[in-house]
């Protein structure tokens, strides 16, 4: 079996053991192979009163080491459960045994043999049939592990988190933690489903394709439909076809799927992510709060087993009720304003003291600075779970007008660790009163405001059938596992992430 080498060599040696192995009428690319277990599997079926006799097993898998010892070699299996050791001999396999040198690091191979333990204590598969089942042309980047008394350390490798992310194939393929991540993510998604659908709400799909894009205050991605000659967009969000729903009578809905957003990208922005959206017939936001401290509190006890995790530096605590405050309040007891009166010029000198640009605190006005302000000096400071309410109506065209103050919106995001992790509303159900927000929002497009609300005309024909009082929540799915599975950037968390191209 080969070892390490220059890249061209390796590549080159490859793809003559391929050769090598075809010549002999043995293909260099199986299309199956019938296992009976995965390598954890057969593991646990080895009794030590087996000795020599335990079980007869079918696996495959990835040859990820391998030494030989002239007429004997031994080799280490992966699959996606786990290792597990293998042991050839030449007297076993007989002419089968020459396969070996043909075989490479990374080729994937399917074994069948008897189970034991060697001296040494490792339960092993002695090898009686080896078949070829693909074969690796490129050696994966493992890098080199070095076992000390601190533990063992790896050098080289795939380690440049922008190349992990490109290649993410084999990023999968040599770190088992990233593996995990996402079967973390699988099982958090699977949760959620039960979660909602115990409660009555019924999964969805609404178009992902549309002809007036809507429900968040975002830049779209356009494309052509030729056959109709017309624009599509991207949605942005699912909330308006979603809430139409509610108007036909399915009384509880819920969606997890892809937005799209045509905007920059960092540690929480990427253009494509997943978000789960769920509306709820005669419910208000006190109702979705509620609904999202169960949710969220339930999905990190699921996962993690406890609801105290221990995150950016402190202990997060995701035990019911979440912490509460008030969006006007919060920022006056940070600098002094009151933002339902406070003038720009003093929002903009608020966001100059925070270290913001001066340039791009220029082009800022009304909501918009409303919203910076609240960025800057409020969001980095939310890092336990917690509830921010009742923002100014300008920063929510959807959201129902508060029924004690007609300045502010029956609206909250829940933010943890700095972050937004879900946005929830009272539902804007009257027509004429939706109406007169999108007209605000036509006019701040056209003052240049790129993100703000189109026109849907159509939405409006839907509210006028009558919708009845809802409650409504966005959650960001892939924010709420980089928690959960404590990874820094969003890009850890969504299996391929937007890239620049390569080159």
């Amino acid at each position: 079996m080969s070892g390490e080498a220059e890249p061209n060599y390796v590549e080159a040696a490859r793809r003559e053991h391929r050769a090598a192995l075809e010549a002999k009428g043995i293909p260099a690319f199986a299309y199956r192979y019938e296992r009976s277990h995965p390598a954890a599997e057969a593991l646990a079926l080895y009794r030590d009163e087996m000795g020599e006799a335990g079980p007869r097993v079918r696996l495959a898998g990835r040859i990820v080491s391998f030494r030989s010892q002239g007429k004997t070699a031994f080799a280490h299996l992966e699959d996606a459960s786990g290792r597990i050791q293998l042991y050839f001999r030449q007297d076993v396999l007989g002419p089968a045994y020459g396969l070996l040198e043909l075989l490479d690091l990374d080729d994937h191979v399917g074994v069948d043999g008897i189970l034991f333990r060697t001296r040494k204590g490792e339960v092993t598969v002695r090898v009686l049939e080896l078949t070829p089942l693909a074969k690796s042309l490129r050696p994966l980047p493992r890098g080199k592990a070095v076992a000390s008394q601190e533990g063992t350390t790896v050098f080289g490798g795939l380690q440049d988190p922008e190349v992990r992310y490109r290649q993410r194939y084999a990023d999968l393929a040599v770190h088992p933690e990233v593996r995990e991540v996402f079967r973390l993510r699988a099982r958090t998604i699977s949760w959620i489903r039960r979660f909602l659908e115990e409660r009555g709400f019924l999964e969805v799909e609404t178009p992902v394709l549309q002809p007036l894009y809507g429900g968040a205050a975002a830049r779209p991605f356009v494309t052509h439909h030729n056959a109709l000659d017309m624009p599509l967009y991207l949605r942005i969000a699912d909330e308006l076809y979603l809430k139409r729903l509610l108007v036909g009578g399915l009384e509880r809905v819920y969606e997890i799927g892809h937005d799209f957003r045509n905007e920059g990208m960092d540690r929480t922005h990427n253009p494509e992510f997943t978000m789960l959206e769920a509306y709820q017939a005669y419910a208000d936001y006190g109702d979705m709060m509620t609904l999202v401290e169960e949710l969220v509190g339930g999905v990190v006890e699921h996962v993690l087993g406890t609801r105290r995790i221990q995150r950016y530096g402190t202990t997060l605590d995701f035990t019911a009720p979440f912490r509460r405050v008030s969006f006007i309040p919060a920022i006056r007891e940070r600098t002094g304003l009151d933002l339902r009166t406070a003038s720009d010029e003093e929002m903009r000198a608020v966001l100059l003291r925070a270290g913001e640009p001066a340039d791009a605190v220029a082009e800022l006005a009304g909501g918009r600075l409303q919203d910076e302000v609240f960025k800057a000096v409020l969001e980095p400071h939310l890092m336990q779970p917690t509830f921010v309410l009742d923002y100014p109506k300008p920063l929510s065209p959807l959201a129902k007008e508060h029924r004690s103050d007609p300045a502010l919106t029956e609206r909250f995001e829940l933010f943890v660790g700095g972050r937004e992790l879900a946005n929830a509303f009272s539902e804007l159900n009257d027509p004429d009163d939706q109406r007169r927000r999108f007209e605000e929002q036509v006019s701040r497009r056209a003052a240049g405001d790129e993100e703000a609300h189109a026109f849907d005309a159509d939405y409006i024909r839907a509210l006028e059938y009558g919708m009845p009082p809802a409650g409504g929540v966005g959650l960001g799915i892939d924010r709420l596992l980089m928690v959960i599975a404590d990874r820094p950037s969003i890009r850890d968390v969504i299996l391929f992430p937007a890239m620049r191209p390569e080159g």
